[in-house]
């Protein structure tokens, strides 16, 4: 199998290189040097991926869920083994600390286990009353994308719910980050998934996913990263009428109210804002503080943000690591540049530290002119918008003002205020004085162009799964 300096695909249960032993370079975020390499799919290697996991579908679906849910959980058991070198792995490939890349490993292990303990009682039939019922049956062949941000929980909850709903799955996994989907894979490998359930491939992007899309053998595409990326990929499954499992980009408004308590409030938002240099499509990108709070909030908030010790992820005492690639520090730097030209000040951080390593420090901007780019667009890295508000009217409909609908915050303990902003944010989940990842047993999904279907709990399951309706039945045994 792979090593940890050359990684190659997974195909009908053998490790093995690409078919033209083509490789792409893995380049480590706090030197900006290739230290690895992985392996790059062929047309070839493609379709063997996939009729090996169609070869595989009957005899995996027929297979009781509960023997399905126990190799989950014995997957969850090994890759909890290997969680301080996976973690270790994922650090130096994608930037994020040790803390946090050992964070991520025990939620993926979470949502293994969670999604195995769960495979017999959501594969059981559904009684409705006399003579009714819905039988759930696997839907088919999953193909799998995945992101470099945070590769080990999203490729968790995509092969643990499908798994458990009986399907074969080829995942494509991030070439930024080839080391989780193959510690993740390999973990259900040992763990004793039959060979062709789960197959394991890596390339150009673009030519795996038309290729793979183009397949009638694909049934499901579940895929989490950018809108424009998921626009694509949802036109070519239309062709195949292939389920899609979308989730987005996102621009997570935060809204503190007067009773808000900033002790509370601004080490959760610091937090969560600055994990994973802030590459997160859940992470809180827009502040709005009530009028009479912004001051204090402004210079405490600040305050905070130039505290974080940014610096090697494999140093204890580093707060936020770099970005992963070039990529995002021009995004940065143009995002910053529009915003400061259109009259935005920035309150701290602002440029690219001048260091090896692709790091941008926390960034803070305010007066920050509606027309601006990073007002709109994504961030999807270390900059938080503030701007104070007169009314909670005039809050949400702030909050509101984007094409996203992925996630939104608030912080206050009034009742009233908070039905209010509960029933009139425009998201997928609304958190009340919180700000946390989201849980195994939880359904998770956008709204607006953050995208549609779930992940995450029963819903997740069921997002592999046929939902039979039988009727006039006398018996079902």
């Amino acid at each position: 199998m792979s090593d940890a300096r050359s990684h190659q695909l997974f195909i009908n249960g053998k490790w093995r290189a690409g078919g033209s032993r083509a490789t792409l370079p893995v380049i480590n975020p706090a030197t900006e040097k290739v230290f690895a390499s992985v392996a790059s799919a062929t047309v070839s290697d493609l379709d063997e991926a996939l009729a090996s996991a169609e070869r595989s579908r009957k005899a995996w679906s027929s297979r009781p869920a509960k023997d399905r849910g126990e190799i989950l959980v014995a997957a969850a058991r090994i890759l909890a083994e290997k969680a301080g070198a996976a973690a270790r792995d994922l650090s130096a490939e994608q930037g994020k600390t040790i803390a946090e890349a050992t964070g991520e490993y025990l939620r993926a292990v979470e949502t293994l286990e969670w999604n195995g303990r769960h495979a017999e009682e959501l594969s059981a039939p559904i009684a409705l009353g006399p003579n009714r019922m819905v039988v759930p049956e696997s839907l088919g062949v999953v193909a799998a994308f995945t992101p470099w941000n945070y590769p080990a929980v999203l490729i968790a909850r995509k092969l643990a719910p499908a798994l458990a709903a009986g399907c074969p799955v080829v995942l494509k996994g991030a070439e930024e980050t080839p080391s989780v989907a193959v510690h993740i894979v390999e973990s259900l490998r040992q763990a004793g998934v039959p060979g062709g359930v789960v197959n394991l491939v890596f390339g150009v992007p673009v030519h795996i996913s038309r290729h793979l899309l183009s397949s009638p053998i694909v049934k499901v595409l579940t895929f989490t990263g950018s809108t424009s990326v998921g626009k694509q990929l949802a036109a070519l499954a239309a062709n195949n009428l292939q389920r899609c499992i979308l989730e987005l980009g996102g621009h997570s408004p935060v809204i503190l109210c007067e009773d808000a308590d900033l002790a509370r409030a601004i080490p959760a938002i610091s937090e969560y804002k600055f994990e994973c240099a802030g590459q997160s499509c859940n992470a809180p990108s827009r502040i709005l503080v009530a009028r009479p709070l912004y001051e204090e909030f402004l210079s405490r908030m600040t305050d905070t943000a130039r505290k974080i010790k940014v610096g090697p992820p494999d140093d204890p005492a580093t707060d936020m690591g770099p970005m992963a690639n070039a990529r995002r520090i021009e995004a940065m730097q143009r995002l910053t540049k529009d915003a400061v030209e259109r009259g935005a000040r920035i309150e701290t951080g602002g440029s690219r530290l001048d260091r090896p390593g692709f790091y941008w420090p926390p960034t803070i901007l305010t007066d920050v002119p509606k027309e601006a780019t990073v007002l709109h667009e994504e961030p999807f890295g270390p900059i938080l918008t503030i701007a104070p508000f007169d009314t909670l009217d005039q809050a949400i409909e702030e909050a509101n003002a984007t094409d996203y609908g992925l996630a939104a915050y608030f912080f206050t303990d009034a009742a009233n205020a908070q039905r209010k902003l509960i029933n009139s944010l425009s998201a997928g989940a609304v958190s009340v004085n919180y700000l946390k990842g989201v849980s195994a047993d939880a359904p998770y999904g956008g709204v607006k162009q953050s995208g549609y279907g779930y992940e995450g709990g029963e819903q997740g399951v069921r997002s592999f799964q046929i939902l039979k309706m039988v009727n006039g039945l006398s018996s079902f045994g």
